[in-house]
């Protein structure tokens, strides 16, 4: 009996448990606010949970595309050789920024364009190339000057983007990844040899570099050049290898290139006397223009008949005669600019180095607001300390015989003397 009663209230007690639990949910589903409450607090979790699964997502894409692919591109090229245009990753890069202020310096060799170069290499607002030209002349020596406009015009159009790749065609076959020390110029240029690319100096701070000192910067890639270029509002170039504005009509029409060209001239007669003074810097340079000579011009005797046939003044013969091109191209360019077409007017800007060596901050001012820039103190100052050579050498120049000019006429004045006895 009292097994019977220990089966009866053990099958009671699980009997009980099963009514307990079953009332329980009969009390829940007899309350269909409390199932809604627990449905939409569910609903809700999921809702949260998808949503930051997307956002995640998303990120992570995002960060493919244009943070994490850039930083193993940068990485690598510290260390790698320099990739090719063909890589897809181009495919991404920025096209040229709109408000980009484009300006091409024309001139022509000893026309003091080293100095003018330098009022824009100074500005920290400006990206400045200086000679960029000089590697396909070099490359395709000896062809004529006039053959290689084209090609020197093609450069110009990569180099405004920004895409220094163009360089790596005039590279010597199977010689070393260009690099940033490898322009011509490169190691005068402010931004190749200050922060970030080297820790020389920095770009906001007005001053000449020392060459040997911008020597030991280290070596950086072309993209980290690119990149560099790329954080600029004005690109400028000076060249002396574009020999007519005429070349660069298609760049000016080109709506995505905001490009002006300021004209430097200087009176050739000095420019002539400068280039047979450095004869033997200029001798590659003065065969290739002569080989530009039209030969149905008429030719311009030598009052020494026998003047080329001396060896010594063989170089000053290739020098008149590359003064004879580069007038003939200079007549154009001005026949040009005294009746502008639509694609030069308002984009070009002719200036006198005389002109600025006489009064160089209203010049310089002038220049940068053709440019779109704006002077400070320290540029004008820069300005005026590079004209003023005689301040600083009064006392070298009187112990040589050198007269000093005290007015922008005697400066001018050709028929005077500025020679006198010298003191050694």
């Amino acid at each position: 009996m009292k097994a019977t009663s220990f089966l009866f209230g053990t099958r009671d007690a699980g009997f009980g448990r099963k009514l307990k639990t079953y009332r329980n949910h009969t009390k829940i589903i007899a309350q269909p606010g409390i199932v809604m409450k627990v449905l939409r607090r569910k609903r809700i979790v999921l809702f949260m949970a998808y949503f930051l699964l997307l956002v995640l997502t998303m990120l992570n894409v995002a960060n493919y595309k244009w943070t994490k692919e850039p930083q193993q591109c940068n990485h690598q090229m510290r260390s790698t050789t320099y990739q090719s245009r063909s890589d897809i990753r181009f495919l991404y890069r920025p096209s040229l920024a709109k408000k980009r202020q484009l300006i091409y310096v024309l001139t022509t060799w000893r026309s003091g364009s080293s100095f003018f170069g330098e009022l824009f290499n100074q500005n920290p607002e400006v990206f400045f190339l200086y000679e960029p030209m000089w590697h396909i002349w070099q490359k395709l020596y000896p062809g004529d000057a006039v053959s290689l406009q084209g090609a020197a015009r093609d450069m110009l159009s990569s180099l405004y983007r920004c895409d220094l790749s163009v360089f790596q065609l005039y590279n010597s076959p199977g010689g070393k990844n260009f690099t940033s020390l490898g322009l011509f110029g490169a190691t005068l240029n402010k931004v190749v040899c200050s922060y970030p690319l080297c820790s020389a100096y920095r770009k906001e701070v007005v001053g000449m570099v020392d060459d040997k000192v911008c020597k030991k910067c280290p070596p950086q890639s072309l993209r980290l050049l690119e990149e560099e270029c790329l954080k600029y509002s004005t690109i400028v170039i000076k060249g002396v290898r574009i020999l007519d504005v005429n070349v660069l009509a298609s760049l000016m029409e080109d709506p995505s290139m905001d490009l002006k060209v300021i004209h430097l001239v200087r009176d050739p007669r000095a420019v002539a006397n400068s280039r047979i003074k450095s004869r033997h810097g200029l001798i590659r340079e003065n065969l290739q223009v002569v080989r530009s000579r039209d030969p149905k011009l008429r030719r311009i005797p030598f009052v020494d008949p026998g003047h080329k046939a001396n060896k010594k003044d063989g170089s000053d013969y290739h020098s008149i005669g590359a003064m004879e091109v580069i007038c003939d191209r200079t007549s154009r360019t001005l026949r040009t600019a005294l009746n502008p077409p639509s694609w030069l007017k308002g984009k070009y800007m002719p200036v006198r180095y005389e002109d600025l060596v006489e009064n160089p901050v209203k010049t310089l001012q002038g220049i940068y607001h053709f440019a779109n820039l704006t002077t400070n103190h320290d540029i004008e100052s820069f300005a005026l300390n590079m004209t003023s050579v005689e301040d600083y050498c009064h006392h070298a120049m009187s112990v040589l015989g050198y007269e000093r000019v005290r007015t922008a006429a005697e400066a001018k004045d050709l028929s005077k003397s500025l020679l006198t006895r010298s003191k050694l």
